[in-house]
This record gives C-alpha cells, structure tokens and sequence, in this order.
C-alpha cells in the first residue's frame, strides 16, 4: 500500500465524544475552529452539555461540544445527522439558552457572553447550493441603507468592535454538498467530515494532529468494538429516518393524488380521463365517487 495514500479515520462526532474532551486534543479543535473563523482562536476548557454526557440513552444522530475560548466566547460544536425541518429554530432555542444559562443575576446585559453556533450537518437543510453557511445579525437602514455600528463608548463597554459581534453567529457546513475537493486549507476539514481521511499534503491548522489522534490502529479492541457499535447505531438511525422520510413523502404525494381527482369528479371528468391524469386505478375512483355523494 502506498505509504502516503490517505487512511480511514474515526469520524469527527466519535472524536468529539471521546477525545476531544481531554485538553491534550484542544490543538485538534482550535485548529478546526481557527480555520473556521479565519483568527487564532485558543480553547481555555470544554464546558458540560446535555449531549455530551454518556448514557444509555444517548442519541447517536447529535453530538455537541460546549468550548470556552480565551476571548470568553462560548462556541457550540454540533454534528447532527438527523432530518429536521425546525433545525433552524432548534438553534436558536440552543444559543439563547446558552446566554441565558450563562447570565447571572443581577448582571448587567453588557456582560452577555458572545455565542458561536457551529452546525455540521450530514443532511439537506434548506434550499442552497453552497457548503458553508454564515449568518449574524446586522441593522440596515431604511432609508439610507447605511449599517448600524457601535460607537467608541459602546465598543469600549462591550469589548466589541461591531453590533454582529454582540449577537449569536451561526456556521452551517453542509458535508454532503461538499465536492471533496479541497482548494483551502478549510476545506481540508470538510474532506475529513465527509470522507474519514486526511492526506498527508493538507496543512490546516491541527489537521495532521487529529491524523494521529483519530487513526483507526490506534484504537484498542475494546475501542474498536465500540466504535463500530456506534457507527451501527448511526446506520440503523439513518435507515429509519431515511424510511420515515420516504413515506411520508408518499403519503403526501397520495394526497396530493387523491385532492387532485376529487377536483375532477366535483367537475364531471369522465373516470377514464381522471384514470390517466391521476394514474388511480378505476376502483379508487369509484370509491371517491361515492365518498363525495
């Protein structure tokens, strides 16, 4: 085999569960993070969140991480494979509580802690054909169309140098649009996210860290087990989603059929043409018939 042709990788969200908790791993996600956000970003310490703690019950579609940086910033890592289609206002609901959770009482709102959302995603979300998403919050004027900005006192209370940066960020990266190839150094992390490899050529910032870190041989047995067991869960997950997806989808398709040739019969189509516009057999007709007699 040829020595320097990629090798598969534990996945991001497995590394997340048990690796890069342990502040001997923290380079692996500031690199992760500083590519993401284009500045150097320190972690000071991973902080406790629902999905992080290990229990029987644990979802296997969602996996988070709660990360304090040095600029007292709290950024939530989330890899979420299931379909949601109120995923964006789950986010919301995330990073609201996490400012709430984090505000003592009595405390002024100029000390809010600054949130960064981080969501990547392994299904289609929205209508869009990029991979990577970034929303924040800006005020725009009516009239002048000019932008809203903090002035020197208000820069100085809050420790920000612009509105956008006060309010909650949120980064979608959404693999599966992702064409594996890699022309930044970003992008070398979306081709591990979706592909479980890393080249020995890439140079992101804690990229070849996590290559030693997350290699499959490193692994001990009972790792290893699992490990596998939980990519089994993952599949099974994926499948009943998938599924439950699909036939929902046919039900509404059904629907959609059947509220199509009651239209008809209520304008006195003859069954044979209703037959071939709704492809309904001739007994499903008769039946709608008779059911809006």
């Amino acid at each position: 085999m040829n020595p320097r042709s990629p090798r598969k990788l534990i996945t991001f969200d497995w590394a997340m569960k048990r690796l890069l908790r342990s502040k001997v791993n923290f380079e692996i996600l500031e690199g992760f993070l500083s590519e993401l956000l284009g500045e150097d970003i320190t972690i000071l310490e991973i902080l406790e969140s629902e999905s992080n703690k290990e229990s029987k019950g644990d979802k296997f579609n969602r996996v988070d991480l709660k990360v304090k940086n040095d600029k007292d910033e709290l950024i939530i890592i989330e890899v979420q494979y299931d379909r949601e289609y109120d995923y964006l206002q789950r986010i919301l609901y995330g990073t609201s509580r996490v400012i709430t959770e984090h505000q003592e009482e009595g405390d002024t709102y100029a000390t809010m802690v600054k949130v960064i959302s981080v969501n990547i995603l392994y299904f289609d979300l929205g209508h869009g054909s990029d991979y990577i998403y970034h929303g924040a919050t800006s005020f725009t004027g009516i009239h002048d169309h000019d932008t809203l900005e903090l002035d020197r006192r208000q820069q100085i209370l809050y420790g920000k140098n612009s509105i956008s940066n006060v309010y909650p960020e949120y980064y979608l990266i959404k693999v599966n649009n992702f064409n594996s190839i890699a022309t930044t150094t970003l992008d070398e992390w979306i081709y591990f996210f979706k592909n479980q490899e890393i080249k020995d050529e890439f140079k992101a910032k804690g990229i070849q860290k996590a290559k030693q870190s997350f290699a499959l041989l490193s692994m001990s047995d009972e790792e290893l087990r699992a490990y596998n067991r939980y990519q089994d869960s993952l599949r099974d997950e994926a499948s009943y989603v998938e599924t439950n997806y699909l036939c929902a989808k046919m039900e509404g398709n059904e629907e959609t059929t059947r509220t199509i040739a009651v239209k008809l019969i209520h304008q006195g189509v003859e069954i044979e043409i209703i037959k071939a516009v709704t492809g309904l057999s001739a007994a499903a007709i008769e039946d709608l018939v008779k059911s809006v007699r």
